[in-house]
């Protein structure tokens, strides 16, 4: 079954592989010293092949090995004179059963009722289909990188490769194709991330969002679920403790402020890709949403009853964010790039400002800015991660 901010990397290794086959090595002579039949009087030697191939057949387990196992027991027997050749065409026979039955259940869906099995089955742990949201994991090849399916799940306060924050269930239908599904695994994961961490200061600056998507063959299989997963820029291991900060470990003091903020940042996300001169007419627009979003966000910190200490803190962060709702609206009836530009930048200026820091500090959240991309490559060091 990944996985982000660079895309689509981690599918889920399909749950099924080559059947093993034996290293048959070059044997005798076709006959023994006594002939096709051995030494007079002794009874034929019984086919050890043509013993295997019924028991896979009754078994209905590998039927294709089943069924080279028969046939070349029945080639041995021939040359040998050896005794098993009533088992050996039953076993290929059975086989040659299961295997049509096995090939008719591919295409009929009676396979992914079984697979539904076996992932039930892999709930117990130890496969990247039994995680869950809040779960810490190792990596077999202490990578997030390539195909996962054997996972070591692990105590969150000990160092792991990756921690589970949200699982998406995909509806049923054909399979959307690799683009697809990374799309919506990149959308799904950040949407969901600010649930399971509301506090997005509080992410490490090394931790990055990944996610494992289905893969087309275990797609067939009935294999619906994206993982979203926390885990380092370098897709290796790296974490030590848990990163979860949801609705469940904070007061509603912090939930009010955080909600608050994290609204306007959904809005600021949705900038429109193309610069201010190629579509004015959308940023205008745009604007007029951040000017409406900060509008919202003013009213319901001000209607919220805070602590005594952090009454003032949050009431100077609400006249920071009037002061940027006024430039927002001149950048959304700015009539040429030059005039937008002003007014965007100075309408910025509030974000993760000084005021908001302070408020911040009088409600016991983290107080350390995000570092984003941009802002790491002005500083000439390593490129950051947005969080």
């Amino acid at each position: 079954m990944s996985i982000p901010p660079a895309p689509g990397p981690h599918q889920p290794h399909q749950p099924h592989g080559q059947y093993p086959h034996q290293p048959w090595g070059r044997g005798p002579g076709p006959y023994g010293p006594y002939g096709p039949y051995g030494p007079y009087g002794a009874q034929p030697a019984l086919n050890g092949l043509a013993i295997a191939a019924l028991v896979l057949g009754v078994l209905c387990f590998l039927p294709a090995v089943g069924l080279v196992l028969g046939l070349v027991a029945l080639r041995q027997i021939g040359r040998r004179g050896e005794r098993g050749k009533g088992m050996a065409v039953a076993g290929a026979v059975l086989s040659s059963v299961g295997l049509l039955l096995w090939t008719v259940s591919l295409s009929t869906g009676v396979a992914a009722d079984a697979w539904r099995e076996v992932k039930d089955g892999a709930a117990g742990g130890g496969t990247a289909y039994a995680l869950r949201e809040g779960d810490c994991f190792d990596s077999p090849t202490g990578s997030l990188e390539g195909e996962a399916y054997d996972v070591e799940e692990v105590p969150c306060d000990r160092e792991h490769d990756g921690e589970v924050f949200a699982v998406v269930t995909l509806p049923d239908g054909s399979y959307p194709g690799d683009d697809e599904l990374t799309e919506t695994a990149d959308d799904r994961c950040y949407a969901l991330r600010d649930r399971y961490a509301m506090d997005t200061w509080a992410l490490p600056e090394d931790v990055d969002v990944y996610y494992l998507v289905p893969s087309r063959e275990s797609w067939r299989f009935d294999d619906r679920e994206i993982v979203c997963l926390f885990g380092g820029v370098d897709g290796g291991s790296g974490l030590t403790g848990s990163l979860r900060n949801d609705e469940t470990m904070l007061d509603a003091d912090q939930i009010a402020l955080l909600r608050a903020t994290q609204s306007v940042d959904a809005v600021l996300y949705e900038e429109p890709e193309a610069a201010p001169e190629d579509d004015l007419a959308g940023h205008r627009s745009w604007a007029g949403d951040v000017h409406d979003a900060l509008g919202e966000q003013v009213g319901a910190l001000r209607g919220h009853t805070w602590p005594a200490g952090a009454e003032r803190p949050v009431a100077d962060l609400v006249e920071e964010m009037e002061r940027a709702r006024e430039d927002w609206a001149k950048a959304a009836a700015a009539r040429d790039a030059g005039t937008y530009y002003e007014h965007y930048d100075q309408g910025y200026e509030y974000v993760d400002g000084p005021a908001t820091v302070t408020a911040r500090k009088a409600l016991g959240l983290d107080t350390t800015p995000p570092v984003y991309e941009e802002d790491a490559g002005e500083e000439g060091g390593e490129s950051g991660v947005q969080v």
